[in-house]
């Protein structure tokens, strides 16, 4: 890595707060972020509102709504999305082949009528809240949870999207099958010093760097520290070197 400001473009924050009042003040009290996360609990709460405030402000958005629904309402879902500017947004690869590519579609479509560039559309492989056991015994999916992942990715990139999202513990070995140009983007991803929480396949951010993750989305760790400034700055600063 050759900057501290090149690492700081890759690290994705979640706005993970009920209103549009809450999630300005994080965003103003941390201005070195350029990348933000909008989730279900904030797009529901406050509507597209809050896409237009980030727009304005220059920040990047990766709207992680983990859209899943039959092809036609997906593909309205994606075209709708892709008018108001945002740069990433999640839809579940278990959706199927048919809706993969109407989503794709329909971005594109949606993007060109607003005048927009595309957004990328990222698969969601399996949520780094489920582990090895919850896929076996409560999904009774008979494969190994690597295999899966990798099954998930590639129907995504056969679909034309642009990427996925799945764990760090994933990442080496999605990216030797999918190639350089494919995006992997990771939840999941903990320093050493943070708690972990509700995520089961997680690992430090220099690890999913050197695995050759594009995005991590790092939340808690700063968003919940005492001083939020000073924990993304140190993210910042161990990540130095790791990609």
């Amino acid at each position: 890595m050759r900057s501290e400001e090149r690492v700081a473009d890759r690290i994705i924050v979640p706005l993970d707060v009920p209103t549009q009042a809450q999630a300005i003040a994080l965003v103003e009290q941390l201005p070195q972020v350029s990348f933000w996360k909008v989730g279900l609990e904030l797009f529901v709460s406050t509507g597209p509102g809050i896409l237009a405030e980030l727009k304005a402000r220059q920040k990047k958005i990766f709207l992680d709504l983990k859209l899943h629904d039959i092809p036609n309402t997906l593909a309205g879902a994606c075209r709708a999305v892709a008018r108001h500017g945002v740069d990433l947004v999640t839809i579940h690869a278990t959706a199927g082949r048919e809706a993969l590519k109407a989503a794709q579609t329909a971005a594109q479509d949606g993007a060109s009528e607003a005048g927009h560039p595309v957004p990328k559309l990222l698969a969601i492989t399996l949520l780094t809240s489920l582990n090895s056991r919850s896929l076996a015994f409560d999904l009774k999916i008979p494969l190994e949870l690597p295999e899966y992942a990798l099954h998930m990715a590639l129907l995504a990139q056969e679909s034309g999207l642009a990427g996925a999202v799945c764990s760090p513990q994933e990442v080496e070995h999605l990216r030797q099958t999918c190639g350089h140009e494919f995006l992997l983007v990771c939840p999941g991803v903990r320093p050493t010093w943070a708690e972990s929480g509700d995520q089961r396949r997680t690992l430090t951010p220099h690890a999913a760097l050197q695995a050759r993750a594009n995005y991590l989305v790092i939340g808690r760790p700063i968003t919940n520290a005492a001083d939020p400034p000073a924990a993304f700055e140190r993210i910042c600063a161990e990540l130095v070197g790791a990609g």
